[in-house]
This record gives C-alpha cells, sequence and structure tokens, in this order.
C-alpha cells in the first residue's frame, strides 16, 4: 500500500470513528475548515471579481497605529452570490517603525524581528486589487480606514463588511466572530494570521446559510447593492446614549472636521422611521435638524467624504 493510499485510508478509519462518535449523542466533532468544490456557473449568469482582505496592526486607532500585515484573498463570484474559484492569495509584512505591542504578538505571532525592515509593496498592493469590483472585510470599519491611509486603491473600491452585512443571529449563530461561524459549520480553523483569516472567511461565505438557504456571500451582495442612510445623533443628550445603544447606534468620535455622535446606518425605507425616533425621543422637538447623508458601498466604512465612484458593478 502506497504512502497516499494509507493516508486516505486513515482519514476514511477516523471519520468513520468521528461519525461513531456523533451519533451516540455524546459528542460533537469539530473538522478542520478545508475549501470544497466550489459552484459550477450557470449559463447567462455573470461574474465579478472580489477580494477579501484583513490586517494585522498595532493598535485599534487608524490615527496612530500602523498595519503590520496585508492579507488578502482573490475570488470570483457570480452575481448570484455562488464562489467560482480562488484566484490567487497576498501576504506581505511591515516594519511599523515603532516596537509591537505584546498583547498584538501574543495574538499575531509577529514580532519586532520578523517584520524588521520589511515593506508592503503599492505597487503589488495595487495590482492584485485593482480587478476587483468589491472588497470584503470583516470589520470594514476598521479595516478600512487603515488600508486607505497606506494604499490610495482602496479608496477607489465599494467595501462590504461580512461582520455587520450577514444576519449571523437570525441564521442561527451565536456569535459573528470567524471562530464561532466556523464552529457554527461544524469546523475549526487556525486563527489570528491575516491569511488565516481570510482563507477561513472566503470558504464560510460560500457555505448555505442554515436559514435563508441562500449564501453568505449572496447575502452580503444584497446589502452591498444597496444605499444606506447614515443618521448621526449630534448633539443627543448624554442621558440618552444607553438608548441609543441598545437601537443599535454606534459612537463615532469624530475629527476636525465633524463633532463626535452616536450614528446608526438605516436602509432608505427606513429614514423616516429613524428620523421620527431621534425627533421624539431623544431631541424632544418635532422640527429637529438631522444630520443624515446616503451612502452607497464606496463611501461606507470610510472616514473619507469625497470617495470616488466608477461605472463598476457589485
Amino acid at each position: 500500500m502506497s504512502v497516499s493510499e494509507r493516508t486516505e485510508h486513515d482519514v476514511e478509519d477516523l471519520e468513520r470513528f468521528a461519525n461513531l462518535l456523533e451519533q451516540s449523542g455524546g459528542f460533537r466533532i469539530l473538522r478542520r475548515l478545508r475549501p470544497r468544490n466550489v459552484a459550477t456557473l450557470e449559463a447567462g449568469i455573470g461574474t465579478r471579481r472580489g477580494i477579501f482582505l484583513d490586517v494585522e496592526t498595532t493598535g485599534l486607532n487608524p490615527s496612530v497605529d500602523e498595519i503590520v500585515e496585508l492579507a488578502m484573498i482573490a475570488f470570483d463570484y457570480a452575481i448570484d452570490g455562488s464562489l467560482l474559484r480562488i484566484i490567487g492569495s497576498f501576504d506581505q509584512i511591515r516594519d511599523p517603525g515603532r516596537p509591537i505591542p505584546p498583547e498584538v504578538t501574543r495574538l499575531t505571532g509577529l514580532t519586532d524581528e520578523m517584520v524588521a525592515t520589511k515593506s508592503i509593496d503599492e505597487a503589488a498592493v495595487t495590482e492584485f486589487v485593482r480587478p476587483a469590483a468589491l472588497i470584503l472585510a470583516h470589520n470594514a470599519a476598521f479595516d478600512r480606514k487603515f488600508c486607505e491611509r497606506l494604499f490610495p486603491v482602496f479608496a477607489e473600491k465599494p467595501w462590504a463588511c461580512s461582520y455587520r452585512e450577514v444576519s449571523w443571529a437570525e441564521e442561527g449563530f451565536e456569535s459573528a466572530r470567524l471562530s464561532s461561524l466556523a464552529n457554527g459549520y461544524g469546523a475549526f480553523f487556525d486563527g489570528h494570521r491575516a491569511l488565516n483569516d481570510c482563507e477561513a472567511a472566503v470558504e464560510l461565505l460560500s457555505r448555505t446559510l442554515p436559514v435563508s438557504g441562500r449564501t453568505g456571500l449572496a447575502a452580503i451582495l444584497e446589502s452591498a447593492r444597496r444605499s444606506r442612510w447614515r443618521i448621526r445623533a449630534v448633539g443627543a443628550p448624554f442621558a440618552f446614549r444607553e438608548a441609543l445603544k441598545l437601537r443599535k447606534y454606534r459612537w463615532d468620535a469624530g475629527d476636525r472636521r465633524r463633532r463626535g455622535a452616536w450614528y446608526i446606518d438605516v436602509a432608505e425605507n427606513d429614514f423616516d422611521a429613524e428620523c421620527s425616533f431621534l425627533r421624539e425621543k431623544v431631541y424632544g422637538q418635532e422640527d429637529a435638524s438631522i444630520d443624515a447623508r446616503l451612502l452607497t458601498a464606496y463611501e461606507r466604512y470610510s472616514d473619507r467624504e469625497d470617495a470616488p465612484q466608477s461605472d463598476a458593478r457589485i
């Protein structure tokens, strides 16, 4: 028996044991997350290029912290949300010009010695990203701000968020963390390095959601193709912060151009109801002015207010 035949035989035995354990009702088995056969394109369905990315950084503030790793997976998808094929990957590390905090090293394994004198090739990033119709990340509000600061090509693209733009709770998942989503599908992966997270996310998004029966990627595409209103509760009294948080408002610290405020992104048909909530429950004035801006996927998750747009279709 050859080595490959023996390995295949061992895997079959292990899978048989795993099935017996599961059938006993006393065990739950997690299998390593691996890419599966991707979809076959049906005639007449258009295709697009997508990129899933993740960054490791020295901290959480894109104004002062630095990227130490950028990883990306390029893939082709059908406009109905089927993953067609993986095109390639990109993974480079970067010397941030300062010591990497110990907590970041513990989480990622990246050390000062590993990144010393290293840099991310901007031309290579641009070449990799340019064909993409959509950029995805599992916390796009975080990743986009870091990426745009270093690489202008990211400001030219529409973005979507796999953390916020799939209703994971409604689909029966306990948490939207990538590791928890994998567990929900009976799988696990080696996380915490950027490329590992990208590979896992793309595979998870290709799978069918338990309740809606569509893929996670299809849910994201539907969301990304819709405009949303960004409503900022500027000047909301401090006493209403808990009410705003319960309504899923998030804090925007603001900058020199605008004041800090609680904000929410809502669908176009929810705009009037959200304005009425603020006027009646927060401001107490029927004619209170509402700070609102209509956002497409080109502007969403970005600090920029002048994000360029192109004719690319998502």
